[in-house]
């Protein structure tokens, strides 16, 4: 009973986070011109081009797929971490003026939800691939 609650548990954080996850990936298909913004102005990426944000949101479409199936988890959920965790960092000027900034501190929590999937990883079996295999 107290694995099914954990397992149950950590599939909602999992879903929670591939909602966000998979919403920035789409951007970067539906709206090249705000990835770029973002990269730019976040990152500090200027110039480039709609083809390579349609290769980014490709690649970052088969992790956040991948992530979500559980497949691949320590590499999957590990990626996700990296990717939310570099973006959560990147915009530390944003959190130096909260109170204009709010949303921006949303993305603490779903960091804290990314590490603890990842650290959970092996408990997290509700509809994974990895562990229909087994």
């Amino acid at each position: 009973m107290e694995k099914q609650r954990v397992a149950n548990a950590l599939l909602l954080l999992r879903l929670g986070v591939f909602i966000v996850m998979l919403m920035w990936t789409l951007d970067k298909f539906v709206n090249p011109q705000h990835s770029g913004a973002v990269f730019e102005h976040f990152y500090g990426f200027g110039g480039l081009s709609s083809t390579a944000f349609m290769i980014i949101g490709a690649l970052q479409l088969v992790v956040v797929l991948a992530f979500v199936a559980g497949f691949m988890k320590r590499f999957s959920y590990g990626i996700v971490l990296i990717l939310h965790g570099i973006s959560t960092l990147s915009s530390w000027q944003q959190y130096l003026d909260a109170f204009n900034n709010l949303l921006f501190f949303a993305a603490w929590p779903m960091l804290a939800a990314c590490i603890a999937l990842y650290l959970l990883r092996d408990l997290d079996t509700r509809w994974t691939i990895d562990d229909r295999r087994q």
